[in-house]
């Protein structure tokens, strides 16, 4: 009895030995990844995508980046190619470190683009104007951004600190 059951482990051991060896990788985590990139988020369509070329830039989207930047203040010509060079210069202040875009607002007229708001080092200021004049379809970039290092915050006075009981 012994010898049937022997050959009958051994086989049942090769098997699960084969099956535990496999090292095939798991493809759906790429197929997941592709998709999961493929999807495009409400936030990411409302604007064009900075990697769009001008002759994909659509005027649907020229209107909703010129209501966009209407409501933090900036203005866009009634071009195309004035609401496409914002677009570019926002996409890459966002993308650039030394830049605060969250401080610089883009005019963008006729093809010449007017940076204003205030950076905290002369070097943004400088990066900024840089970045703007090295956009595809920029004739001038007026530079009215001020230099001001960020306020901080005041330390509190012993006069007004609550005693600990």
């Amino acid at each position: 009895m012994t010898k049937f059951y022997l050959p009958a482990v051994l086989i049942v051991a090769g098997l699960l030995l084969v099956g535990c060896t496999d090292t095939a990788t798991n493809t759906n985590s790429n197929t997941n990844a592709n998709m999961n990139a493929n999807m495009a988020t409400p936030a990411a369509t409302a604007t064009a995508s900075p990697a769009k070329s001008r002759s994909e830039y659509t005027e649907r989207e020229a209107q909703e980046a010129r209501e966009k930047a209407k409501s933090a203040g900036e203005t866009i010509g009634d071009t195309l190619d004035d609401a496409w060079i914002h677009t570019k210069i926002v996409a890459q202040l966002i993308a650039n470190s030394t830049t605060p875009e969250r401080n610089i607002n883009v005019d963008v007229v006729k093809n010449v683009v007017t940076l204003r708001g205030t950076v905290e080092t002369a070097e943004a200021k400088a990066a900024a104007e840089k970045l703007a004049k090295e956009t595809e379809g920029v004739t001038k970039v007026v530079n009215q951004l001020k230099v001001a290092p960020a306020a901080k915050a005041t330390p509190k006075t012993a006069g007004n600190a609550k005693p600990n009981y």
